[in-house]
């Protein structure tokens, strides 16, 4: 019984062992979390402009900074240039609109009987008798 007890014995050892090793794994996942959460702070508290390795960098910050401002300074140039070409689209359409209701209009009333019509007012009239041809010698004429 002595030997069973033993065994017994060593295989709870070994239980414990394998328990133990669980806890430490779970541990490096808590000091990732724990180094996000750090520097996470560390950025949204501004603590972080206080390290020395931050002065390095400043240029490229600035330099994203501007390309950032650029890039929405480009969006606003061309929100504008589409808004000033539909309203050109919408005027061109209306003085094309125009053009062709003029243009249907001086037809209509540069019609043979539209002008007889307008200027019979004034005491003229449209001549029932063709003109006459006149024909001039020019021998005698010199």
């Amino acid at each position: 019984m002595a030997n069973k007890f033993k065994e017994i014995h060593e295989e709870e050892t070994v239980i414990e062992e394998v328990v133990v090793e669980q806890p430490t794994q779970k541990k490096s996942t808590s000091k990732k979390k724990g180094v996000l959460f750090k520097s996470l702070s560390a950025v949204f508290g501004g603590t972080f402009l206080s390290n020395d390795n931050v002065l390095k960098h400043i240029p490229f910050v600035l330099f994203l900074s501007g390309l950032g401002i650029f890039y929405i300074a480009n969006g606003y140039w061309a929100d504008d240039k589409i808004r000033m070409q539909s309203k050109l689209i919408s005027g061109n359409k209306e003085l094309r609109s125009e053009y062709i209701s003029g243009k249907s209009e001086l037809m209509f009333k540069s019609k043979q009987t539209e002008v007889a019509k307008a200027v019979e007012s004034m005491g003229l009239r449209e001549p029932i008798v063709p003109p006459m041809k006149i024909l001039v010698d020019s021998v005698n004429h010199k």
